[in-house]
């Protein structure tokens, strides 16, 4: 099983981005995709922020589950309050565990952000949230 986050900023600006694989069920947390599927990601999650624009005035969720699929690929969405969208390209359902990493890691970029050495909607260069994202991934996924 593999993922692909990304962070987005209100004016569509990707703040993060990670690629990683499960560690659960004996994976040992690197992404499987295929060399010719990685520039396609990137254009699905790409087409999926219009999807999510639509939604966020539809529902008052942050977390709006699963907003795309294309094959057996799956985006849930995450959005903040800022409208920071946090996506997620996934290749299995599992909705419970996902909700509660989008959550976490919202927590995670909550106390990011609010460091005052960090620039407003500047890219997350941060090694110490990198660690803390492959953590949580880890962790639930």
């Amino acid at each position: 099983m593999s993922f692909l986050l990304v962070i987005v900023g209100p004016a569509d600006e990707p703040l993060y981005q990670l690629e990683f694989g499960t560690s659960r069920s004996g994976g040992d947390g690197t992404a499987r995709f295929r060399e010719d599927a990685r520039p396609m990601n990137q254009f699905i999650l790409h087409s999926s922020l219009d999807i999510v624009d639509e939604l966020i005035f539809k529902d008052a969720q942050m977390y709006m589950k699963t907003v795309d699929r294309f094959n057996n690929a799956h985006i849930s969405a995450f959005v903040t309050a800022g409208n920071v969208r946090f996506l997620l390209l996934h290749d299995v359902k599992n909705d419970e565990a996902i909700k509660t990493f989008l959550n976490d890691l919202y927590e995670l970029y909550l106390k990011t952000i609010m460091n005052p050495f960090h620039e407003h909607n500047a890219p997350i260069t941060s090694s110490a949230f990198d660690g803390r994202v492959r953590a949580l991934a880890r962790k639930y996924l």
